[in-house]
């Protein structure tokens, strides 16, 4: 849009298309006053001084906002000084002399001056009220749905139609950056830019893997907190597909980034049909809305990852619960055997199992570790159990047990899990422990010698289980004596650390459980058991530890 210029031809008004509100004095109209003053100040210096709107039409005195102008050409005398506000001509005051083709008196075109600062100053202070109210209540939409904390998808189509509004703009998108595995945006990645919101615009534009702008400066530049503001979108040397910017009828562009915290979440993509200026207030605006709309988006992924993590909470207490059960309800019972076991999780699922129980008559005892943590484990660690459980009530070879027991490992679960195993059967009566190992941390003999007490780690050795189908296991047998304690462990044990980062290691272990039977040789196997977790937590102290802690300790009275 233009307004008359001292360089307009004599004689012409200048016809337009009727502008964007904003873009013309009318839409500044409140009294009058500046018509008012334009005919008063002519009578007083004898002059011709006039309020012309954008096209060039006279606004006399006691004409309002929709008033019809008058039509008069301006003499070529005649000098023009434009109304502009915010970068764009809205108006005029045009001064003419009296006196045909001569030319306004100096003070007469320094008067039409003061009274266009005049002009422009009350139309700067209403446009600056305008976008501060036009500001508040789109902040106050924006506020209200970060209250509300809504779905992100909604909350993103709800901004992109309150800025089109505000900002009277024909189309939009709104694009955020991918996640990563925390929720979290990915800034090095705005090359995957993915499509959340859009209005006004077709599927081939949006579905176009080509950038709008030559290696994608308009989306870094957004990204990195500015805001991108492009008068003439398909003549901008920037622009890498201007037929397709006109065959979209895109006229201009107005992007910003949505930024929350100092980190980019996404942009927002903004275009006019035809050809605009965005003045500073315009882009102040639109700064504010990126911002707002982050702190939305921001929110809702929150309330909707606090949604997920409360469901996952819950999946966790209930396989935590199911775990629990899982394990021994109570002690089995045999004449001459004292049993003890202690299992202590790192997490709310354990990867770490113990089972005590009757196989026909005898004992069965178990202490095994699965690969990982968490549910996945945790499953795994019941399927373990159970399996081994079954087959042991088929077989007296535990290397045909712990071999069928792999095969369906094998078969039943991916290349990465796993499990280590230590199992073994005792016969109370006559007090013989068969064994097998499958890449388990082998069990501590402790007998008493003399005096003293000796450790003995009972021989055996085998692959862990749910790695190669049918790895042959071999079965290990120890003659046990009355008074002699046995110590199963999973490596949470030995793994300890402190807050130097040793670890607690097997040898501590060992003189642990000595020193402890030296001191009070007929202890029962549950206070062998608190002695030990004693001696871990004495050496850890308070330092958190990364994995479960489990112990099965077996005594012939």
């Amino acid at each position: 849009m233009s307004a008359p210029t001292p360089d307009a031809p004599a004689g012409q008004i200048l016809h337009a298309t009727p502008a964007p509100i904003g873009s013309s004095i009318r839409d500044y109209w409140t009294d009058g006053s500046v018509s008012a003053l334009c005919d008063s100040v002519s009578g007083i210096a004898g002059v011709t001084i006039e309020l012309r709107d954008e096209r060039g039409l006279v606004l006399p005195v006691g004409s309002s906002a929709d008033t019809p102008g008058i039509e008069r050409p301006i003499p070529h005398t005649s000098v023009v000084t434009p109304v502009v506000v915010e970068g764009v001509t809205i108006g005029s005051i045009v001064v003419a002399s009296n006196a045909p083709g001569t030319a306004p008196p100096p003070v007469a075109v320094r008067i039409g001056e003061l009274i266009a600062m005049t002009a422009i100053e009350r139309c700067t202070d209403v446009a600056e009220l305008r976008h501060r109210l036009q500001e508040i209540g789109l902040l106050y939409e924006l506020s209200s749905m970060l209250v509300r904390g809504g779905r992100v998808k909604d909350t993103l189509k709800v901004s992109l139609e309150s800025a089109m509004r505000t900002l009277r703009l024909d189309a939009g998108a709104i694009m955020l950056l991918p996640e990563d595995t925390e929720g979290l945006a990915r800034p090095d990645f705005e090359g995957e830019l993915e499509r959340s919101a859009a209005i006004g615009l077709s599927e081939d534009w949006l579905s176009s893997p080509i950038p709008l702008s030559k290696d994608r400066a308009f989306d870094r530049a957004c990204l990195a907190g500015e805001v991108v503001a492009v008068e003439d979108l398909p003549n901008d040397p920037r622009v890498i597909v201007p037929d397709e910017c006109r065959a979209e009828g895109l006229g201009s562009f107005l992007g910003v980034g949505m930024v929350f915290d100092g980190r980019p979440l996404g942009v927002i993509r903004l275009y006019a049909h035809n050809k605009r200026v965005f003045t500073q207030a315009e882009q102040s605006l639109v700064r504010s809305i990126g911002q707002s709309t982050a702190a939305a988006v921001e929110q809702a992924r929150m309330i909707t990852m606090k949604a997920r993590e409360r469901r996952t909470q819950r999946a966790l207490k209930i396989a935590s619960a199911v775990q629990k059960r899982m394990l021994p309800a109570q002690i089995p019972q045999f004449p001459g055997v004292q049993l003890a076991a202690r299992f202590r999780p790192s997490q709310e699922i354990s990867g770490d199992f113990y089972d005590l129980f009757h196989v026909r008559d005898k004992l069965g005892l178990m202490v095994g570790d699965v690969v990982g943590k968490g549910i996945g484990a945790g499953m795994l660690m019941s399927s373990v159990r159970a399996t081994l459980r079954a087959y042991a009530e088929l077989s007296d070879d535990l290397s045909r047990v712990m071999l069928r027991t792999n095969n369906a490992l094998c078969r039943d679960t991916s290349v990465n899990e796993f499990a280590t195993i230590w199992f073994g059967v005792l016969e109370p009566q006559s007090r013989q422990l068969s064994y097998v190992l499958a890449g388990h941390d082998p069990p501590v003999l402790f007998r008493k010698v003399g005096e003293r007490w000796e450790a003995r780690i009972l021989p055996g050795r085998g692959l862990v289980a749910g790695v190669i189908v049918g790895e042959k296991y071999r079965m290990e047998t120890v003659q046990l004596e009355p008074g002699d304690v046995v110590v199963a462990y999973t490596d949470g044990m030995t793994d300890a650390v402190n807050f130097e980062k040793s670890r607690f290691g097997r040898d501590r272990l060992l003189t642990s459980v000595r020193t402890f039977l030296d001191a009070q040789p007929e202890a029962c196997a549950e206070e062998v058991i608190k002695r030990v977790f004693w001696s871990t937590r004495q050496f850890s102290g308070l330092a958190g530890q990364a994995d479960d802690e489990t112990m099965v300790v077996l005594r012939i009275e």
